[in-house]
């Protein structure tokens, strides 16, 4: 039976310390898209009072400098009487239908959202500055999807910033962390009539990292949008030309205007030539492009253009995500980025697998990507237990990146869970990890006594158990861990299990002088993380979280911060999220 039908589918001086000292000036752009533009910042609607708003920045529509707002001619008067009030009201949304700016969000707490107080009373400037300076994406998967989570719920606007200047800053968080999807969502949960000059930029940004020219249409229309940059006044041009309107004077007037230009204006014009009754045949060539944008990105992949491998070296990681999730590249072209995509938690193992399992159906699928399918088959339907193990061990040892390790793990989490218990189990370090990867918690748990003591495995199953409360059911000592790592991932057990709260107060002073694992440290940011716990501001928690995990990978997060994330990530109810931000430490160290 195939596989796809068995699987359904903190404080200023906090950011002083880790962010602050590498601050730059920022672009609306992803790392990689341009790295060093111009901070002058976008000015907002007289009710936002928002001292941070971010900086305008080139779409990517070209690249020449910015140029100043286009001054567009006075309309002619129309012959005919202007419609009066109450005729214009007739085609306005009626007031029910109006989405208020005091909650903005696509997800309610009911649909897997979070609470609309999840960042509780705390100021919204200090919350976009957060945002703003925080470094995407961070190292931990849990940590990701829990924040994605929280960014894309339904929230109350926090004092002192306009609700869509807000959903702005999310959207923005959410691109920078690959999700696209989910930032668009956050974008377009504002009424077209309330758009702010920072939530057009972003909106542009989240339509181009999705490859949704005709996202751009509902603003480019707007003649207050339309003047605030080029980008939008080419994007004027493309929907005319998706809608089947006439399109040459407006390309001829892009070129005399020098709006855009290269490779920039043929790629407009190549969604343009995908509207109705066009004739224009472009051809794009890659040669003279030294730089991947936001802007060539988007409007590449909607037509169908492949992007070379070099040019995406030029960007951030974020565009792994972005890849991932675009439907237009063919499925044997983002497998790679797929499995990147999951690690950084863009993806969950419903979703790898069942792009795995659609490679099945590619009448030419490459050699690698089909054998890798056939294992995948094997280690979730293979005839015997034994098979099963082999597949799964074929496929993790296939990795070849620390990326794509953890992906294996992720790939195989509920083939890992359909097997029966048995002693002596190969690989029991790997099947463990592969679980919990998936936040296969209670199926995990079936293996205790069954894995060697002392070992990752065990250790794994000390942290994820989901029932276990009070000290004495291990002993940081009885862990042995082996490797290059094995110091350092001896102080992460420590931390994890003693704020988790598994060890008594003694023996945590013990262990943490043992260690030299310095929990009792404080600083702005420690103080900034309880401050928000004992508020429970979950949402707050998440953010200050990823503040104090802004490292590119698992080897640069120290123990002691690992200790108060989890610590305060139980304090506001997220049990579960730092049960698996604590066994994804052990695992991807």
């Amino acid at each position: 039976m195939p596989i796809k039908h068995l699987l359904i589918g903190v404080a200023a001086a906090a950011i002083a310390a880790t962010a602050l000292a590498q601050e730059r000036p920022e672009s609306l752009l992803p790392p990689g898209f341009g790295q060093t533009p111009a901070p002058a910042p976008t000015p907002t609607p007289a009710a936002t009072s928002d001292a941070s708003a971010p900086p305008r920045a080139s779409t990517g529509a070209g690249p020449l400098p910015a140029l100043p707002p286009l001054v567009l001619p006075s309309p002619t008067p129309s012959a005919a009487p202007s419609p009066d009030a109450a005729q214009l009201a007739l085609y306005e949304m009626p007031a029910f239908a109006r989405r208020s700016l005091a909650q903005v969000g696509p997800i309610g707490a009911g649909d897997g959202g979070v609470s609309a107080n999840a960042f509780g009373r705390v100021d919204g400037r200090y919350l976009e500055t957060l945002m703003r300076r925080l470094s995407a994406p961070v190292p931990s998967r849990w940590l990701s999807i829990a924040l994605r989570r929280v960014l894309a719920s339904r929230l109350d606007t926090p004092a002192h910033v306009n609700g869509a200047d807000f959903a702005a800053e999310r959207a923005w968080l959410l691109l920078r962390m690959g999700e696209a999807v989910a930032a668009r969502a956050v974008a377009q949960s504002v009424d077209a009539t309330n758009v702010t000059p920072k939530l057009a930029q972003v909106w542009m940004q989240a339509a181009l990292a999705n490859a949704d020219p005709a996202g751009l249409c509902t603003l480019a229309q707007m003649p207050r949008i339309a003047a605030s940059e080029r980008g939008w006044v080419v994007a004027q041009a493309m929907c005319a030309g998706l809608t089947g309107e006439p399109t040459r004077p407006l390309i001829q007037g892009l070129r005399r205007r020098h709006i855009a230009s290269g490779i920039d204006l043929q790629l407009a014009q190549k969604v343009i030539g995908a509207g109705a009754d066009s004739r224009q045949a472009i051809t794009i060539e890659w040669d003279p492009v030294s730089q991947l944008t936001a802007w060539r990105f988007g409007l590449a992949t909607a037509t169908g253009v492949a992007i070379p491998d070099t040019l995406y070296a030029t960007v951030g990681p974020q565009v792994t995500g972005w890849r991932a999730l675009a439907p237009a590249i063919p499925l044997a072209d983002r497998i790679v980025a797929a499995e990147q995509a999951a690690a950084m938690g863009v993806l969950s193992n419903a979703a790898l697998v069942d792009l795995f399992a659609s490679s099945r159906e590619l009448e030419e699928a490459p050699a690698d990507l089909a054998q890798t399918a056939n294992d995948l088959q094997d280690a979730y339907v293979g005839t015997d237990r034994a098979t099963r193990m082999k597949a799964m061990t074929t496929l993790w040892n296939g990795a070849q990146t620390p990326a794509m390790r953890y992906a294996r793990l992720i790939l195989t989490a509920r083939a890992a869970g359909r097997l029966t218990v048995f002693d002596g189990v190969d690989q029991p370090d790997r099947l463990i990890a592969s679980m919990l990867s998936a936040g296969l918690d209670r199926t995990a748990m079936r293996w205790q006594g069954h894995v060697p003591g002392g070992s990752d495995a065990w250790a794994l199953l000390q942290i994820a158990d989901p029932d276990r409360t009070g000290t004495g059911w291990g002993s940081v000592d009885d862990y042995s861990p082996t490797g290059a790592n094995a110091a350092r991932k001896k102080e992460l057990f420590f931390a994890a299990m003693a704020a988790l709260g598994r060890m008594s107060a003694g023996d945590i002073e013990s262990q943490a002088s043992s260690l030299d694992v310095r929990i009792g440290a404080a600083n702005a940011w420690t103080r900034a993380l309880d401050r928000a716990a004992a508020e429970g501001q979950s949402g707050t928690v998440l953010l200050l979280a990823a503040v104090g995990m802004q490292t590119g990978d698992w080897a640069g997060v120290p123990p002691a911060a690992l200790y108060r994330i989890i610590a305060a990530l139980r304090a506001v109810g997220l049990s579960g999220e730092a049960r698996m931000i604590a066994a994804e430490a052990l695992t991807r160290l």
